[in-house]
């Protein structure tokens, strides 16, 4: 092995790749030492060493030194496996440093090809993928289309890089203020928190740190210009932008909006915040499939309850009574719990057994007690909600059924029914209003008129079809009751 040429490859690699020289220098020391030991046995002592200045290699061997002949062929294969291999590792560490940096940041690709819902995006010299549970619902991609999206995981496979990226977290959300918004960039206006259904809605609170500059209107743009670009790279997903508050009382019904809130009783204990409405109010702060308060839940950090006055009078009313058929309950114990916000067997299951026993000076025994009431009840609550819940599925999929077959059977009867009504007069009577014999027999009259019968063979089939009309006037008559 040419001690310049081996020096001139490492140097190389440590410029080109960024490999450290001693990694690469200690790598063929330590390859060439597994290639002698295949030679002569694994029993040998062998000690390989590269003059770092020079360049040249000196190798001892159960105490006798090998010529540089002997080195240089077996040298000759083995360095250059090892350094093949060497870049290869430096390339996969090098991808991983850059792209471990860039988790939860904004990046933009080009879409390569989509297969079975897995996206794969071209950023840079690298492959990306966005997966179907990363993608918003409902959007597609083309190839050649330009895509944001934020980096989600990075992760070594073999001597690759895999990354993931991401369009339904939060993250790309909060990148995306940070472009299009200055103060944010800057500093002034700070985002605190956002709570995201991807394509759906989010709800992002922010503050400012300068009074001068209103961090709601920032956000929004002259004429919602801001807003309307993220919307955009959004697939239309609503924002609600809420101005921020360390204060729950100001925080919730602000993230409540644009549902109007008349007060908020926060329960500490529990970690629950009851919201009381109005009851015009009161469909709009829970949002279509709870999706409001939900939302409203996640941002600020509490267990939000949309109720009116009405509401929570019943619910301590029920609560107390339920709390009281519970062994060792007092009546100044049950009420002391629905203050602190336990408003059900299911909340009281859960309660810290410390705080039970201050709150109503009890004994660890006592508390063990009631606390195991609560939840074989609440137990016993939740395996009669999911029979309830059960049998109305059932009941739901029974009428979807009924209502299925109705529109089938209502045609075929009046088809059959009109032109043969008139020999069973107790029929035409629940076919038709008419009771005036004469008018169901005309039609009948006019018919035999136009087509005399010929054979008894021929009228055969009528009576067939009397059968088949009662049943179906049967069906009706029950439809109809």
């Amino acid at each position: 092995m040419n001690p310049t040429e081996l020096l001139r490859l490492v140097d190389s690699l440590h410029r080109d790749k960024n490999i450290d020289s001693e990694l690469v220098f200690s790598a063929i020391e330590s390859a060439l030492a597994t290639a002698v030991r295949k030679q002569r046995g694994e029993e040998i002592e062998i000690s390989v060493e590269i003059d770092r200045s020079t360049g040249n290699i000196s190798a001892v061997c159960d105490g006798e030194e090998l010529d540089q002949a002997e080195i240089g062929r077996i040298g000759a294969q083995t360095a250059k496996q090892v350094i093949i291999q060497k870049i290869k590792e430096a390339e996969r560490d090098s991808l991983l440093d850059e792209f471990h940096d860039q988790v939860g940041q904004l990046v933009t690709g080009t879409v390569q090809r989509s297969e079975r819902g897995i996206t794969t995006v071209q950023l840079g010299n690298m492959e990306a993928i966005l997966p179907r549970g990363e993608q918003i619902a409902g959007e597609s991609y083309h190839n050649g289309d330009r895509i944001r999206a934020v980096v989600y995981e990075v992760k070594a496979a073999g001597n690759r890089v895999k990354v993931i990226l991401s369009r339904t977290k939060p993250q790309l959300v909060q990148r995306l203020f940070e472009q299009e918004i200055p103060e944010i960039a800057e500093g002034v206006i700070e985002i605190n928190a956002i709570s995201r259904e991807p394509g759906h809605r989010s709800k992002v609170a922010v503050s400012s740190s300068d009074q001068r500059v209103d961090c709601v209107g920032a956000c929004v743009g002259v004429r919602g210009n801001r807003i309307k670009n993220i919307t955009s790279e959004l697939a239309g997903e609503r924002i609600d932008i809420v101005r921020w508050s360390d204060d729950p009382m100001v925080l919730i019904p602000s993230s409540l909006q644009p549902a109007e809130a008349e007060q908020v009783l926060l329960c500490d204990m529990i970690g629950r915040a009851i919201v009381l409405v109005k009851d015009d109010q009161l469909s709009q702060a829970i949002g279509k499939y709870g999706q409001n308060v939900r939302l409203a839940s996640k941002l600020v950090g509490w267990d939000i309850e949309i109720m009116t006055a009405g509401e929570l009078e019943e619910q301590i009313d029920r609560a107390i009574t339920a709390f009281m058929e519970l062994t060792g309950m007092t009546d100044d114990l049950a009420q002391r719990l629905v203050e602190q916000g336990y408003l059900s067997y299911d909340d009281l299951s859960v309660i810290e057994p410390d705080a039970l026993m201050e709150m109503g000076g009890l004994t660890a025994e006592q508390v063990d007690e009631i606390v195991e009431q609560a939840e074989e009840r609440a137990e016993e609550a939740e395996r009669v909600a999911a029979e309830q819940k059960k049998l109305k599925k059932a009941q739901a999929f029974a009428d979807q059924a009924a209502q299925n077959q109705a529109p089938v059977a209502q045609p075929a009867a009046t088809e059959s029914a009109a032109p043969e009504e008139a020999p069973a007069p107790s029929e035409a009577t629940e076919t038709t209003d008419d009771p005036d014999p004469a008018a169901v027999a005309t039609p009948e009259s006019t018919e035999e008129e136009l087509n005399p019968p010929t054979t008894d063979a021929e009228q055969a089939p009528a009576p067939a079809a009397n059968t088949t009309e009662e049943i179906m006037d049967e069906t009706n008559a029950t439809d109809r009751n």
